[in-house]
């Protein structure tokens, strides 16, 4: 059996950019810690982070929108490499990447025990209404950022902007469900950071 090894003046450009890595390989943690965590943590937690609040008006369109700029993130990355050009980039991404990972899984774990009554108020809660869309910002930020894709930090900010319009009907729908308390939660909370 032979094995392959290869020089790095082979994964060295003209123009001195280093690549390193796959993009699809960004993908791995993110999915192991969105669905396999919170599968592990608790198996209905994944259907209330599965559950989108009643839409109505532009917030259907905002949905597939959302829906279609997740579906082209994860496809794009796919065909995308990690590179080396400028280390500040590299690093800031490398930064924003593990950052992103470690709020999710942090947030995966918050989200899987809410109180009694089902409102989430504990751990990143406690700081933001909404720590998994944040740490989904940053995470797709730092892909863009390692893969210094100008394409892909554009659909990430359309899935942004688009995550904005389901957290207002999600506000909303907790509103109705929760009354006083989440009102009391939004006055004490920012709804990002």
């Amino acid at each position: 059996m032979k094995i392959k090894v290869y020089s790095l003046k082979k994964l060295i450009y003209r123009d001195g950019e280093v690549s390193i890595m796959k993009g699809f390989l960004l993908l791995i943690p993110f999915f192991l810690i969105r669905f396999g965590l919170l599968t592990l943590l608790n198996k209905d937690a994944v259907k209330r982070a599965a559950y989108f609040a009643p839409l109505a008006g532009k917030e259907i369109t905002a949905y597939w929108v959302y829906q279609i700029s997740n579906l082209a993130i994860f496809i794009y990355i796919c065909f995308l490499t990690v590179r080396i050009r400028f280390f500040w980039i590299f690093c800031a991404g490398l930064f924003f990447y593990a950052t992103g990972l470690i709020l999710c899984a942090v947030s995966i774990v918050n989200f899987a025990k809410p109180s009694d009554d089902g409102l989430n108020c504990n751990g990143l809660y406690r700081f933001s209404r909404n720590p998994m869309y944040v740490s989904y910002f940053i995470y797709f930020a730092g892909c863009a950022l390692l893969t210094q894709s100008l394409s892909l930090f554009g659909i990430v900010i359309i899935f942004q902007i688009s995550s904005h319009w389901i957290i207002l009907s999600e506000e909303k729908w907790c509103i109705e469900t929760f009354g006083e308390e989440y009102r009391q939660y939004m006055k004490k909370v920012r709804r990002y950071i």
